[in-house]
């Protein structure tokens, strides 16, 4: 079969032209894809240096009729300020949460949906809500605030600044200032301490509200356990503990366009929907406190009506003795002594005429605490009243056993306040010393310590923190309406006296030039009825106290009330604070002539007149 020939004789091979042109067509796609490439690099390059570079220092997060909430995004704060931005309210510091050090550029929010709020994740850390609740008839806006860890284990600390601002409330604290902003408060849980025991601590009226001059209230939520530290005229700062139950740090900061009516807004907060009075006598009776050292009912007996003759012989007036807790429970066994020897029908001769102390008005001192040594508790065991104590379970399902505790160097178990049955029998207990020494006015002591948290146990839920103090302003409460507490925290609206915290007697911050902070700060809280304690000024040793020729401070309540409550006669109170200077006796048989002394110098006494007007 004859091969085909090859038609073309040209010894030039052909060329194939759609090569070429396939070839071309993909360079110029490359050249166009490197040009995309390149232009969306230039875009990116632009969306970053618009959102880390360009964008504004501050971004609005929230906004009101009249304020609005900032995030400062280079000093990681929030500031609540006017929406002309003329005057700030508060700045709050939540750098510490998450890393300082990194910035954050944009707070986007979560809730965008919902105008009044606002949510957000912080850098994995705390997930934080900001809730915005206007109130048109007061003129006032709050912003509510939680942040609630994503982990376990995380601390949350806000810090408020005091730069141009002036803060007052909080806690008392020994050398109280007005405002709080020249105090320096290391870090520490935010709740009543004896300062006997923690002088650094917060004692006599606690509660978690803050007010500051520009117009702005802090309220912090009682549910949460807190801690506070304060930064002398730098900041203060609330901060959470760290837990398994990753515990939110929440308070709500209100503004308003001055500070009466943001006081007034937080007041309404925090007030309850009645109050009643206590007692107005003692406002108009000095208290004298009696302290000596004896180990009997009839020695406390006889230097009480001793002391009470020098009083009447000296023309010092009317006024209430009061008996501390060693004389009170000394004065209690005698009149059970009293008692077992009439029922064993011996000579009334032999007997201590008791109704006797009726004739004085005293005030006596209890505790919540009673020793582990007494008959009393060893008889609760023996009836099986032992949940009258605070107790733990010894085992899940097991006998519960006192949590045993120092009071006044003695190991002590607390009384159960949750428990109906101890309560009863607190009363009653009461009820029997009121019988016996008729006795008008009572102390109050103990309510400051937490045992179980003292120890590093987990309290009951209804023991946490500061609740011991509320549940025993209510037994207080039950007592009668001349009962004093040492402390006081969401109780003010009880028929009851605070007594205050402890002055030194000179005139230092920490003694008698506290008085007038101390007074303004337990108005501010809403304690208006007020006990000032007293110290002696010889040593303060059980060796020593016998020598002394009069012990502690005459001192007379008084109470800052509103021009809206006038005590009778008077749109105010005058409060008088006379310290007696004291001088050693040399001999025992001179006391006498040194109370003398006393009298008749003028010297002795610094009378101190308080008038101050709060309107609340």
């Amino acid at each position: 079969m004859p091969h085909a020939r090859n038609r073309n004789p040209s010894p030039i091979p052909e060329v194939t032209w759609d090569t070429g042109l396939k070839e071309m067509n993909e360079t110029w796609k490359g050249a166009i894809a490197c040009l995309g490439v390149a232009v969306f690099f230039v875009m990116t390059i632009g969306i970053i240096y618009w959102q880390v570079v360009d964008q504004p220092n501050k971004n609005w997060i929230l906004r009101g009729t009249f304020s609005g909430l900032i995030w400062e995004r280079r000093t990681h704060s929030l500031v609540i300020q006017t929406l002309s931005e003329e005057k700030t309210y508060a700045e709050i510091d939540v750098g510490n949460v998450g890393n300082p050090d990194i910035e954050v550029p944009f707070v986007r929010n979560l809730c965008w949906l919902n105008k009044t709020e606002f949510c957000y994740t912080w850098d994995s850390v705390a997930e934080v809500k900001i809730s915005l609740e206007m109130n048109e008839e007061t003129e006032t806006e709050c912003y509510s605030m939680t942040w609630t860890p994503v982990h376990c284990h995380v601390e949350l600390k806000d810090c408020f600044s005091m730069t141009n601002v002036s803060w007052y409330g909080g806690a008392s604290v020994r050398g109280q200032t007005w405002p709080i902003n020249d105090q320096n408060v290391t870090m520490q849980p935010f709740i009543v301490s004896d300062l006997k025991d923690n002088p650094s601590g917060f004692g006599s009226a606690l509660e978690r509200y803050f007010l500051g001059s520009s117009g702005v209230a802090v309220l912090v939520s009682p549910d949460n356990p807190l801690q506070l530290g304060v930064d002398s005229r730098q900041q203060f700062c609330l901060q959470s503990l760290p837990s398994m139950e990753r515990l939110p740090l929440q308070y709500t900061v209100c503004v308003a366009h001055d500070v009466k009516a943001a006081h007034q807004e937080a007041m309404r907060q925090l007030s309850q929907p009645s109050r009643r009075l206590p007692n107005m006598k003692a406002l108009w009776l000095p208290f004298w406190k009696l302290l000596t050292n004896v180990d009997s009912g009839p020695k406390v007996e006889r230097e009480l009506r001793t002391f009470s003759n020098r009083l009447r012989r000296h023309q010092l007036g009317e006024g209430v003795i009061s008996l501390s807790e060693h004389s009170t429970t000394l004065l209690s066994d005698m009149d059970h002594d009293y008692l077992n020897i009439r029922k064993r029908g011996m000579s009334k001769r032999l007997t201590r005429d008791l109704p006797l102390v009726k004739l004085l008005n005293i005030s006596i001192t209890l505790s919540p605490f009673l020793g582990v040594d007494t008959t009393q508790f060893h008889t609760s065991l023996m009836e099986g009243t032992e949940a009258y104590w605070l107790s733990l379970p010894s085992a899940p399902q097991g006998q519960l056993v006192p949590v045993m505790s120092q009071w006044r160097g003695k190991f002590c178990v607390k009384l159960n306040i949750t428990n109906p049955g101890a309560v009863s029998w607190f009363l009653d207990r009461v009820g029997s010393l009121q019988a016996h020494l008729g006795m008008e006015h009572i102390m109050l002591e103990g309510g400051e310590r937490n045992v179980f948290e003292e120890q590093a146990l987990r309290p009951p839920q209804t023991l946490g923190g500061d609740k011991y103090i509320s549940l025993l302003a209510d037994l207080a409460a039950r007592i009668g309406d001349s009962t004093i507490m040492t402390a006081g925290t969401r109780s003010s609206h009880k028929p009851l006296f605070v007594r205050m915290t402890s002055l030194q007697s000179d005139w230092s911050p920490m003694g008698l030039k506290g008085i007038i902070p101390s007074l303004l700060h337990h108005s501010l809280l809403g304690y208006n009825f007020l006990i000032p304690d007293a110290v002696a000024l010889c040593l303060e040793t059980w060796s020593r106290m016998r020598s002394c020729s009069f012990a502690g401070w005459k001192s007379q309540p008084f109470s800052p009330l509103s021009a809206s409550t006038p005590l009778p006669g008077s749109a105010g109170r005058t409060g008088n604070a006379e310290v007696c200077g004291q001088r050693e006796r040399e001999k025992q048989d001179k006391g006498l002539d040194s109370v003398k002394f006393t009298k008749s110098t003028m010297s002795c006494f610094l009378q101190i007149c308080l008038r101050v007007q709060v309107q609340r």
